[in-house]
């Protein structure tokens, strides 16, 4: 049993960073903080499904060239080929990722212009205050 969970120290590092991540996005109070802990769980989620498309033993992309030719109907052996389709889900999770990202630097910028502050209680309580 140790033997297992100890080969399985990947899993173990992504969920410590997910818990990270899910720590900084639901306890900190200041917002950039709070979007350094959502890139931070998104890391972890996308570096779990690329390590889910490796495989022991799997050497080479599944690019068949002789059949593509016609050169007969030979048994494929799928277990030496890799499956690429996480990386490439998770390289356009990557691009999603920078765009939001983005967006909420953007949004964040415009939260410090009008409330001179990014600590969420100091903005609820200006919210509160001026009854906007």
């Amino acid at each position: 049993m140790l033997d297992y969970v100890i080969g399985k120290y990947n899993f173990w590092i992504y969920v410590v960073l997910m818990m990270i991540g899910l720590y900084a996005m639901m306890g900190k109070k200041n917002l950039v903080k709070k979007l350094i802990g959502m890139n931070i769980f998104q890391s972890a989620i996308i570096l779990f499904y690329i390590s889910t498309g490796v495989k022991k033993g799997g050497a080479t992309v599944p690019i068949l060239m002789g059949h593509a030719q016609g050169h007969g109907h030979q048994a494929i052996d799928v277990a030496g080929y890799l499956n690429p389709l996480p990386h490439v889900l998770m390289l356009t999770a990557i691009v999603v990722s920078i765009a939001t990202t983005g967006v909420a630097l953007a949004i964040l910028i415009l939260i410090y212009r009008r409330y001179n502050t990014l600590e969420e209680d100091e903005i609820l309580k200006i919210r509160k205050d001026t009854g906007v």
